[in-house]
């Protein structure tokens, strides 16, 4: 926590501080706390790459956290942040367009994410993953 809060001191936004940032937030949106990658180490490895989000079954002693290997390519052209958006079809657009990630929406309190899976919680209400819907 002190690590996120240096960082924020720093760049005027909550980094990662488990990895090195560039200091402009354009290039550092997928590593500003939760990362772009947090959900799926969660779900792999049991916790995210700074152990800050733990799986509810590592908390409870029924699963080993595992060392988190690093997601984050090492070519900026490769983030997330400056891949096409992968948004829902138009009508009349190509069909090589198509491709998308589902929507997923918390029953609970309307958060929404595109992602390939829902998150184990919700980030807002904390709701388990079951209360979450696809929405588009």
């Amino acid at each position: 926590m002190r690590g996120l809060l240096i960082n924020e001191e720093r760049y005027g936004y909550w980094s990662c501080p488990c990895r090195l940032a560039a200091g402009e937030k354009q290039k550092d949106l997928d590593i500003i706390c939760p990362c772009d990658y947090r959900d799926a180490d969660i779900l792999e490895w049991g916790a995210c790459y700074c152990a800050l989000y733990v799986a509810d079954d590592v908390l409870r002693g029924e699963r080993e956290m595992q060392p988190v290997p690093e997601r984050r390519p090492d070519e900026e052209s490769q983030r997330p942040q400056f891949q096409p958006s992968r948004a829902p079809q138009r009508a009349g657009a190509p069909e090589a367009d198509q491709e998308t990630l589902p929507v997923w929406r918390c029953r609970v309190c309307g958060y929404l994410c595109a992602r390939d899976r829902p998150p184990e919680k919700c980030p807002i209400c904390k709701a388990k993953q079951d209360r979450f819907e696809r929405f588009w």
